[in-house]
């Protein structure tokens, strides 16, 4: 008799760095997302986010949140996924790093966006919660490609890109808060990537019955 597929295999899913452990999210640990939220994500004159999520009342904020992860759980198809891993450091939510694609099968192409907690900003968790998931792009899910954007003046996060190797790619405007803000486009190869990767291999655990969901037909050697 056939095994039964397992019905959601992202659960088993763990990607480890030197300092981090990220898994993509559960409701336990949305709940400490969403109070990460609460206490503070950026100061109230910046706005970092093309859709200004943050700006949402106290009393929205957390339950706004759990809705929007459940909303692309249930949305998750092999030509159209996000991936949201809650980003955990000592055992505890201390952001989120996503990652999505579009026909990835026939593009290659992932797209990455992330936030920490603001009491957690500032110790190079930024740069590694984002080069976990690119290794995992490129190394396990034969990635060709991957982007990213940011307003001109989220300086914290065309850093963490610019250390990575992305390169720019264009920019776009956008209307923010009412005003018009101007974003920036990066694009990065597994080329660039492989010649600033961080001095560490992620860890990467369950895969392997990962792979149908993301649209990735074969699995690359691992690295």
């Amino acid at each position: 008799m056939a095994e039964t597929p397992d019905p959601w295999p992202l659960r088993h899913l763990v990607l480890r760095t030197p300092r981090l452990e990220l898994r993509p999210d559960d409701d336990p640990g949305l709940l400490e997302l969403a109070e990460e939220a609460r206490l503070g994500v950026h100061p109230p004159d910046e706005m970092p986010f093309a859709v200004p999520w943050s700006d949402a009342p106290a009393e929205e904020l957390g339950r706004n949140i759990l809705q929007f992860h459940w909303s692309q759980r249930a949305a998750l198809r092999p030509d159209d996924w996000s991936v949201h891993f809650l980003v955990r450091r000592d055992g505890r939510v201390i952001g989120t790093q996503g990652i999505s694609a579009k026909d990835f099968a026939v593009t290659g192409e992932v797209r990455t966006g992330s936030w920490l907690g603001r009491r957690h900003q500032g110790r190079g968790y930024g740069v590694e919660m984002r080069a976990a998931v690119l290794q995992f792009a490129f190394s396990f899910l034969g990635a060709r490609q991957a982007r990213s954007d940011a307003f001109e003046d989220n300086a914290a996060s065309l850093a963490v890109s610019r250390k990575l190797g992305y390169v720019d790619d264009g920019t776009d405007c956008q209307a923010r808060r009412g005003r018009l803000a101007v974003q920036r486009r990066l694009l990065l190869t597994g080329e660039r990537f492989a010649e600033h990767s961080p001095g560490w291999r992620v860890d990467v655990a369950g895969v392997d019955g990962c792979l149908p969901v993301l649209g990735v037909r074969h699995r690359r050697s691992t690295p």
